[in-house]
């Protein structure tokens, strides 16, 4: 697994580490999170039936950015820990919105010690392309409602999981 890293302006003493794994198999993408955290710090939602929500990023969040390597068009992916989801095309660099295909993930949630969730994206779900880049990340809600922001890599400034320099991680199709 991958270590995600907190972004330099957040401050979230109760996380001791947020871990990240990815395949892409001919199947589709699997994305495995894990939050190790005093979880009774943090604001985790309860999983509930998955529907796709808008605004899940505001709150605790796991995120994937995909884009294929042939063109600047890339996808965003919301999960919530409840279950919630949201997927999102942009053509260019924060340029489009929801996308209009309603591609459900599989979310799978494990709590204990640690939070773990496993997102299954089908194939249909990614953009094209041999070579994908992938930005993985977070928003991390602790009960007072302050969030702190992971991720493969930060660029400079204010968090910004678009922002092309965040697509840290290539995969390949088989």
């Amino acid at each position: 697994m991958i270590e995600l890293a907190r972004h330099e302006h957040s401050s979230v003493p109760w996380v001791k580490g947020f871990q990240v794994n990815a395949e892409l198999t001919a199947q589709g993408l699997s994305i495995h999170y894990r939050l190790d955290a005093d979880q009774g710090h943090l604001a985790i939602p309860d999983m509930a039936a998955p529907e796709r929500t808008e605004g899940l990023w505001r709150h605790t969040c796991f995120e994937a950015f995909v884009m294929g390597t042939d063109a600047p068009a890339y996808r965003e992916f919301n999960f919530s820990p409840s279950g919630a989801w949201q997927a999102y095309g942009f053509h260019a660099y924060r340029q489009g919105g929801p996308l209009a295909e309603a591609i459900t993930p599989r979310i799978e949630r494990t709590a204990g010690a640690e939070l773990d969730l496993r997102v299954f994206l089908p194939p249909q779900a990614l953009p094209p392309g041999q070579r994908l880049l992938l930005g993985l990340s977070a928003v991390i809600e602790a009960v007072d409602g302050s969030l702190s922001y992971w991720a493969l890599h930060h660029p400079p400034g204010r968090p910004d999981f678009h922002h092309s320099d965040g697509f840290a991680l290539e995969l390949l199709r088989p």
